[in-house]
Protein backbone atom coordinates (compact mmCIF):
# COMPACT_ATOMS: atom_id res chain seq x y z
CA UNK A 1 0.00 0.00 0.00
CA UNK A 2 3.02 2.75 0.80
CA UNK A 3 4.34 1.63 -2.67
CA UNK A 4 0.99 2.45 -4.75
CA UNK A 5 0.54 5.63 -2.68
CA UNK A 6 4.36 6.88 -3.46
CA UNK A 7 3.46 5.98 -7.01
CA UNK A 8 0.41 8.21 -7.25
CA UNK A 9 2.15 10.82 -5.46
CA UNK A 10 4.99 11.04 -8.11
CA UNK A 11 2.48 10.99 -10.62
CA UNK A 12 0.57 14.06 -10.24
CA UNK A 13 3.51 16.40 -11.13
CA UNK A 14 3.97 15.28 -14.46
CA UNK A 15 0.19 15.23 -15.06
CA UNK A 16 0.87 18.83 -13.92
CA UNK A 17 3.73 19.43 -16.18
CA UNK A 18 1.78 17.52 -19.17
CA UNK A 19 -1.30 20.12 -19.33
CA UNK A 20 1.31 22.95 -18.77
CA UNK A 21 3.22 21.45 -21.55
CA UNK A 22 0.13 21.39 -23.91
CA UNK A 23 -1.41 24.47 -22.97
CA UNK A 24 2.60 25.45 -24.11
CA UNK A 25 2.11 23.79 -27.45
CA UNK A 26 -1.19 24.91 -28.42
CA UNK A 27 -0.49 28.74 -27.39
CA UNK A 28 2.99 28.33 -30.01
CA UNK A 29 0.68 26.69 -32.50
CA UNK A 30 -2.06 28.90 -32.67
CA UNK A 31 -0.41 32.22 -31.73
CA UNK A 32 -0.59 33.72 -35.27
CA UNK A 33 -4.24 33.42 -35.39
CA UNK A 34 -4.71 35.51 -32.46
CA UNK A 35 -2.33 37.94 -33.58
CA UNK A 36 -4.43 37.95 -36.96
CA UNK A 37 -7.64 38.01 -34.65
CA UNK A 38 -6.22 41.17 -32.73
CA UNK A 39 -7.04 44.37 -35.00
CA UNK A 40 -10.88 42.57 -35.51
CA UNK A 41 -11.04 43.00 -31.33
CA UNK A 42 -8.86 46.50 -31.38
CA UNK A 43 -11.68 47.94 -33.59
CA UNK A 44 -14.76 46.32 -32.15
CA UNK A 45 -13.96 47.50 -28.60
CA UNK A 46 -13.14 50.88 -29.94
CA UNK A 47 -16.16 51.76 -32.47
CA UNK A 48 -18.67 49.14 -30.53
CA UNK A 49 -17.98 49.25 -26.36
CA UNK A 50 -16.41 52.18 -26.33
CA UNK A 51 -19.32 54.70 -26.81
CA UNK A 52 -21.98 52.17 -24.68
CA UNK A 53 -20.54 55.02 -22.57
CA UNK A 54 -22.93 57.51 -23.79
CA UNK A 55 -25.69 55.40 -23.44
CA UNK A 56 -25.93 57.22 -20.49
CA UNK A 57 -27.02 60.67 -22.25
CA UNK A 58 -30.54 59.12 -23.13
CA UNK A 59 -31.17 59.39 -19.21
CA UNK A 60 -29.81 63.36 -19.14
CA UNK A 61 -30.36 66.58 -20.59
CA UNK A 62 -26.91 66.74 -22.07
CA UNK A 63 -25.18 69.33 -23.11
CA UNK A 64 -21.99 69.61 -24.69
CA UNK A 65 -20.36 72.58 -23.33
CA UNK A 66 -20.71 70.87 -19.27
CA UNK A 67 -20.11 66.83 -20.36
CA UNK A 68 -21.96 63.70 -19.70
CA UNK A 69 -20.37 63.99 -16.08
CA UNK A 70 -22.27 67.02 -15.07
CA UNK A 71 -25.19 66.75 -17.64
CA UNK A 72 -28.66 66.78 -14.93
CA UNK A 73 -30.36 63.62 -15.00
CA UNK A 74 -33.89 63.57 -15.87
CA UNK A 75 -34.54 59.87 -15.98
CA UNK A 76 -36.85 58.64 -18.61
CA UNK A 77 -38.64 61.77 -19.39
CA UNK A 78 -36.60 61.18 -23.14
CA UNK A 79 -38.39 58.39 -23.71
CA UNK A 80 -41.55 59.65 -22.88
CA UNK A 81 -40.67 62.33 -25.43
CA UNK A 82 -40.69 59.62 -28.51
CA UNK A 83 -44.60 59.03 -27.70
CA UNK A 84 -45.49 62.39 -27.54
CA UNK A 85 -44.43 63.74 -31.31
CA UNK A 86 -45.81 62.85 -34.42
CA UNK A 87 -42.82 62.57 -36.05
CA UNK A 88 -41.07 59.96 -33.98
CA UNK A 89 -44.73 57.65 -34.07
CA UNK A 90 -44.14 58.09 -38.40
CA UNK A 91 -40.31 57.10 -38.30
CA UNK A 92 -41.49 54.01 -36.49
CA UNK A 93 -44.37 53.01 -38.73
CA UNK A 94 -42.45 53.68 -41.89
CA UNK A 95 -39.40 51.84 -40.59
CA UNK A 96 -41.74 48.63 -39.86
CA UNK A 97 -43.31 49.07 -43.05
CA UNK A 98 -40.00 49.14 -45.24
CA UNK A 99 -38.35 46.51 -43.20
CA UNK A 100 -41.28 44.02 -43.65
CA UNK A 101 -41.52 43.93 -46.83
CA UNK A 102 -37.47 44.09 -47.14
CA UNK A 103 -37.39 40.72 -45.39
CA UNK A 104 -40.81 39.26 -46.79
CA UNK A 105 -39.38 40.36 -50.55
CA UNK A 106 -36.08 39.18 -49.86
CA UNK A 107 -36.90 35.64 -49.31
CA UNK A 108 -39.24 35.42 -51.75
CA UNK A 109 -37.10 36.57 -54.63
CA UNK A 110 -33.68 35.44 -53.55
CA UNK A 111 -35.65 31.85 -53.45
CA UNK A 112 -37.55 32.00 -56.60
CA UNK A 113 -34.48 33.07 -58.26
CA UNK A 114 -32.17 29.79 -57.16
CA UNK A 115 -34.99 27.36 -58.08
CA UNK A 116 -35.07 29.26 -61.62
CA UNK A 117 -31.42 29.27 -61.99
CA UNK A 118 -31.20 25.85 -61.26
CA UNK A 119 -33.20 24.57 -63.83
CA UNK A 120 -30.62 26.23 -65.80
CA UNK A 121 -28.22 23.18 -67.25
CA UNK A 122 -25.76 25.08 -69.59
CA UNK A 123 -22.67 25.75 -66.85
CA UNK A 124 -21.43 28.87 -68.94
CA UNK A 125 -24.88 30.63 -69.17
CA UNK A 126 -25.64 29.47 -65.52
CA UNK A 127 -22.07 31.20 -64.08
CA UNK A 128 -22.59 34.32 -66.13
CA UNK A 129 -26.07 34.87 -64.40
CA UNK A 130 -25.17 34.21 -61.10
CA UNK A 131 -22.35 36.66 -61.64
CA UNK A 132 -23.88 38.99 -63.17
CA UNK A 133 -26.87 39.32 -60.44
CA UNK A 134 -24.67 38.97 -57.52
CA UNK A 135 -22.26 41.96 -58.40
CA UNK A 136 -24.57 44.40 -57.12
CA UNK A 137 -24.02 43.26 -53.58
CA UNK A 138 -20.46 45.08 -53.98
CA UNK A 139 -21.78 48.52 -54.78
CA UNK A 140 -21.84 51.06 -52.24
CA UNK A 141 -24.98 52.83 -51.95
CA UNK A 142 -23.65 55.98 -52.92
CA UNK A 143 -23.37 54.65 -56.07
CA UNK A 144 -26.20 52.73 -56.48
CA UNK A 145 -28.42 56.12 -55.03
CA UNK A 146 -26.72 57.71 -57.96
CA UNK A 147 -27.72 55.77 -60.61
CA UNK A 148 -31.14 55.57 -59.06
CA UNK A 149 -31.21 59.28 -59.42
CA UNK A 150 -29.91 59.27 -63.29
CA UNK A 151 -32.77 56.82 -63.96
CA UNK A 152 -35.55 58.18 -61.84
CA UNK A 153 -34.76 61.68 -61.89
CA UNK A 154 -36.40 64.63 -63.61
CA UNK A 155 -34.21 64.13 -66.39
CA UNK A 156 -33.34 60.53 -65.83
CA UNK A 157 -33.72 57.57 -68.46
CA UNK A 158 -37.43 56.97 -67.77
CA UNK A 159 -38.84 60.09 -68.20
CA UNK A 160 -37.17 60.23 -70.75
CA UNK A 161 -39.01 57.33 -72.48
CA UNK A 162 -42.39 58.89 -71.23
CA UNK A 163 -41.50 62.63 -72.58
CA UNK A 164 -40.96 60.21 -75.94
CA UNK A 165 -44.22 58.79 -75.53
CA UNK A 166 -45.98 62.30 -74.68
CA UNK A 167 -45.95 61.75 -70.80
CA UNK A 168 -45.47 64.42 -67.98
CA UNK A 169 -42.32 63.98 -66.10
CA UNK A 170 -42.79 62.50 -62.55
CA UNK A 171 -40.22 63.20 -59.91
CA UNK A 172 -40.21 59.39 -58.50
CA UNK A 173 -38.05 60.16 -55.54
CA UNK A 174 -39.99 63.62 -54.97
CA UNK A 175 -43.11 61.29 -54.73
CA UNK A 176 -44.15 60.26 -50.82
CA UNK A 177 -46.23 58.08 -52.16
CA UNK A 178 -43.55 56.07 -54.32
CA UNK A 179 -40.58 56.35 -52.01
CA UNK A 180 -41.17 53.19 -50.19
CA UNK A 181 -42.06 50.82 -52.99
CA UNK A 182 -38.72 52.33 -54.75
CA UNK A 183 -36.63 52.00 -51.96
CA UNK A 184 -37.84 48.73 -51.27
CA UNK A 185 -37.33 47.33 -54.86
CA UNK A 186 -34.25 48.50 -55.23
CA UNK A 187 -33.11 46.78 -52.05
CA UNK A 188 -34.07 43.78 -53.52
CA UNK A 189 -32.21 44.31 -56.37
CA UNK A 190 -28.68 45.32 -54.85
CA UNK A 191 -29.16 42.08 -52.29
CA UNK A 192 -30.94 39.08 -54.05
CA UNK A 193 -27.55 37.91 -55.80
CA UNK A 194 -26.29 37.12 -52.16
CA UNK A 195 -29.55 35.31 -51.26
CA UNK A 196 -29.46 33.54 -54.19
CA UNK A 197 -26.17 31.66 -53.84
CA UNK A 198 -27.25 30.51 -50.21
CA UNK A 199 -30.36 29.27 -51.95
CA UNK A 200 -28.33 27.15 -54.17
CA UNK A 201 -25.98 25.90 -52.11
CA UNK A 202 -29.03 24.66 -50.22
CA UNK A 203 -30.60 23.37 -53.44
CA UNK A 204 -27.21 21.34 -54.29
CA UNK A 205 -27.10 19.61 -51.42
CA UNK A 206 -30.44 18.02 -51.95
CA UNK A 207 -30.09 14.14 -52.79
CA UNK A 208 -30.41 13.66 -56.61
CA UNK A 209 -31.80 10.35 -56.07
CA UNK A 210 -34.62 12.10 -54.80
CA UNK A 211 -35.68 14.00 -57.94
CA UNK A 212 -34.62 10.37 -59.99
CA UNK A 213 -37.23 8.63 -57.43
CA UNK A 214 -39.96 11.40 -58.29
CA UNK A 215 -38.76 10.90 -61.54
CA UNK A 216 -39.70 7.47 -62.19
CA UNK A 217 -43.02 8.04 -60.22
CA UNK A 218 -43.96 10.39 -62.94
CA UNK A 219 -44.03 13.77 -61.35
CA UNK A 220 -42.74 16.66 -63.41
CA UNK A 221 -40.45 19.46 -63.42
CA UNK A 222 -43.23 21.83 -61.59
CA UNK A 223 -44.44 18.43 -59.46
CA UNK A 224 -40.41 18.06 -57.50
CA UNK A 225 -39.80 21.69 -56.94
CA UNK A 226 -43.11 22.03 -54.90
CA UNK A 227 -42.60 18.13 -53.39
CA UNK A 228 -38.75 18.03 -53.58
CA UNK A 229 -36.69 21.19 -53.90
CA UNK A 230 -39.28 23.46 -51.53
CA UNK A 231 -38.77 20.60 -48.28
CA UNK A 232 -34.87 20.29 -49.10
CA UNK A 233 -34.33 24.27 -48.05
CA UNK A 234 -37.12 24.66 -45.93
CA UNK A 235 -34.52 24.68 -43.19
CA UNK A 236 -32.42 27.06 -45.10
CA UNK A 237 -35.45 29.26 -45.83
CA UNK A 238 -36.46 29.28 -41.79
CA UNK A 239 -32.99 29.84 -40.64
CA UNK A 240 -33.11 33.12 -42.96
CA UNK A 241 -36.22 33.99 -42.06
CA UNK A 242 -36.03 33.88 -37.81
CA UNK A 243 -32.40 35.31 -38.55
CA UNK A 244 -34.33 38.13 -40.39
CA UNK A 245 -36.91 39.09 -37.48
CA UNK A 246 -34.00 41.07 -35.78
CA UNK A 247 -33.46 43.39 -38.47
CA UNK A 248 -37.04 44.39 -38.44
CA UNK A 249 -36.12 48.18 -37.13
CA UNK A 250 -33.57 48.23 -39.58
CA UNK A 251 -34.33 49.37 -42.51
CA UNK A 252 -30.74 50.88 -44.01
CA UNK A 253 -29.45 53.87 -43.01
CA UNK A 254 -27.68 54.14 -45.94
CA UNK A 255 -29.85 53.58 -48.48
CA UNK A 256 -32.50 55.98 -47.52
CA UNK A 257 -30.34 59.00 -46.40
CA UNK A 258 -28.57 58.76 -50.19
CA UNK A 259 -32.69 58.61 -51.54
CA UNK A 260 -34.92 60.76 -49.46
CA UNK A 261 -35.07 64.40 -49.85
CA UNK A 262 -37.62 66.64 -46.77
CA UNK A 263 -40.50 65.88 -49.69
CA UNK A 264 -40.20 62.02 -49.10
CA UNK A 265 -39.78 62.60 -44.88
CA UNK A 266 -43.77 61.42 -44.61
CA UNK A 267 -43.29 57.69 -46.16
CA UNK A 268 -39.16 57.81 -45.87
CA UNK A 269 -38.18 58.92 -42.67
CA UNK A 270 -37.04 55.79 -40.74
CA UNK A 271 -35.60 55.79 -37.20
CA UNK A 272 -32.14 55.95 -38.13
CA UNK A 273 -32.46 59.21 -39.82
CA UNK A 274 -35.09 60.60 -37.49
CA UNK A 275 -32.11 60.00 -35.15
CA UNK A 276 -29.05 61.80 -37.38
CA UNK A 277 -31.59 64.97 -37.86
CA UNK A 278 -33.02 65.13 -34.29
CA UNK A 279 -28.99 64.62 -32.56
CA UNK A 280 -26.63 65.57 -34.85
CA UNK A 281 -28.04 68.57 -37.11
CA UNK A 282 -31.10 69.90 -34.35
CA UNK A 283 -28.44 69.05 -31.29
CA UNK A 284 -31.29 66.67 -29.43
CA UNK A 285 -28.37 64.33 -28.50
CA UNK A 286 -30.41 63.00 -25.44
CA UNK A 287 -33.20 62.30 -27.17
CA UNK A 288 -31.44 61.50 -30.35
CA UNK A 289 -29.53 58.52 -27.85
CA UNK A 290 -33.22 58.01 -26.25
CA UNK A 291 -34.60 56.94 -29.94
CA UNK A 292 -31.52 54.93 -30.75
CA UNK A 293 -31.70 52.97 -27.54
CA UNK A 294 -35.33 52.23 -27.77
CA UNK A 295 -34.79 50.65 -31.05
CA UNK A 296 -31.20 48.82 -30.00
CA UNK A 297 -33.32 47.44 -27.24
CA UNK A 298 -36.72 46.01 -29.12
CA UNK A 299 -33.78 44.81 -31.36
CA UNK A 300 -32.10 42.86 -28.62
CA UNK A 301 -35.18 41.35 -27.78
CA UNK A 302 -36.49 40.71 -31.66
CA UNK A 303 -32.93 38.46 -32.08
CA UNK A 304 -33.44 36.91 -28.86
CA UNK A 305 -36.79 35.72 -29.60
CA UNK A 306 -35.26 34.83 -33.61
CA UNK A 307 -32.35 32.81 -32.34
CA UNK A 308 -34.98 30.74 -30.26
CA UNK A 309 -37.39 30.04 -33.51
CA UNK A 310 -34.25 29.53 -35.12
CA UNK A 311 -33.36 26.75 -33.06
CA UNK A 312 -36.68 25.55 -32.34
CA UNK A 313 -37.93 25.01 -35.85
CA UNK A 314 -34.32 24.37 -37.91
CA UNK A 315 -32.22 22.95 -35.30
CA UNK A 316 -29.81 26.24 -35.92
CA UNK A 317 -27.78 27.47 -32.97
CA UNK A 318 -24.64 29.48 -32.54
CA UNK A 319 -23.97 29.43 -28.88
Amino acid sequence: MADIAAKTVKRKPRLAGRKKKTWRSEWQRSWPLYVLLLPSVVLVLIFNYAPMGGVVMAFQDYKPWIGILKSPFVGLDNFKQIFAFQESYQAIINTFIIAVWKIVLGLIVPVTMAILLNEVHQMGLKKGIQTLVYLPHFLSWVTVAGMMKDILGLDGIVNGVLNWFGIKSIFFLGEAGMFRQIAVASDIWKGFGFGMIVYLAAIASIDPNTYEAAEMDGASRWQQTIHVTLPGILPMVIVMATLSLGNVLNAGFDQIFNLYSPLTYRTGDIIDTYVYRQSLLNGQYSFGTAVGLFKSGIGLFLTVVAYKLAYKFAGYKIF
